[in-house]
């Protein structure tokens, strides 16, 4: 087995949610930032705003949620200057591995206290909160 495909084989999908927050603008101004951002980054799932916060969606690929969580810390500020996103900082991020997500899907009756809301993640687009 060469190294490319022990890297190929290593290699997992995992479900980013980058949160963002700062002060406020007008929601029509924050909803055509994330269109351009959806435009450049081809792997984006959905989005939602606010005038003061955004959330974005997407899948990645990697062998580690290290590599995913800092590509992923890095997007807001790698995308801002090409998508006119407005100037917020990170407030959150989760990255979860492609069978946790899917768990968190199906097999429950009911959201417990302290769960994700993954309500909606099937919808893709942009969304106001």
């Amino acid at each position: 087995m060469t190294d490319l495909d022990r890297d190929t084989a290593d290699r997992r999908m995992w479900h980013v949610v980058i949160t963002t927050a700062g002060a406020a603008l007008p929601v029509d101004r924050v909803r055509e930032a994330l269109e351009r951002l959806a435009d450049r980054h081809q792997f984006l799932l959905s989005a939602r705003y606010a005038s003061d916060r955004a959330e974005v969606r997407y899948w990645d690929e990697s062998g580690n949620v290290r590599d995913i969580a800092a590509r992923a810390f890095s997007v807001w500020s790698d995308y801002s200057e090409i998508a006119a996103l407005p100037p917020w900082e990170v407030v959150g991020l989760e990255v979860v591995e492609r069978d946790a997500f899917h768990a968190r899907l199906g097999g429950r009756r009911g959201r417990r206290a302290g769960d994700p809301d993954v309500s909606g993640l099937a919808s893709g687009g942009i969304h106001p909160f």
